[in-house]
């Protein structure tokens, strides 16, 4: 399984589970979330996969998520208004976001990661 991991390197929890998956031997590529974030279809496909609303892919502690006023702006927006926000700024993106052909992962919950990833 090929497993792409979108992070951020300052951020503690991406660097939590990215020694998680070394630790655990899960062969995986890293990207930083905010120089190379993942398209619209990329998020798309990932919440898809993940089984979640496109509004639980937004990092609701981030400074992009209040300088946009995100809380306000959220409920109305599309789907396809909700992505297109995500996949031009990297850190509006909860993360990190683990994604493979049959699993997308939001955020680091240990137990959730193994039971998906080993």
């Amino acid at each position: 399984m090929a497993l792409t991991v979108y992070h951020y390197p300052n951020c503690s929890t991406c660097k939590k589970a990215l020694a998680w998956l070394t630790a655990n031997k899960v062969a995986h590529t890293a990207i930083d979330i905010v120089k190379t974030p993942p398209t619209k279809a990329q998020l798309a496909a990932a919440a898809k996969l993940a089984g979640v609303p496109v509004k639980k892919m937004f990092n609701l502690a981030g400074v992009s998520y209040r300088e946009g006023d995100f809380k306000t702006k959220l409920p109305a927006m599309t789907d396809a208004q909700a992505f297109a926000a995500l996949a031009a700024d990297g850190k509006l993106i909860k993360r990190p976001l683990a994604v493979s052909s049959t699993a997308a992962l939001v955020g680091f919950s240990e137990a959730a990661w193994a039971d998906a990833l080993t």
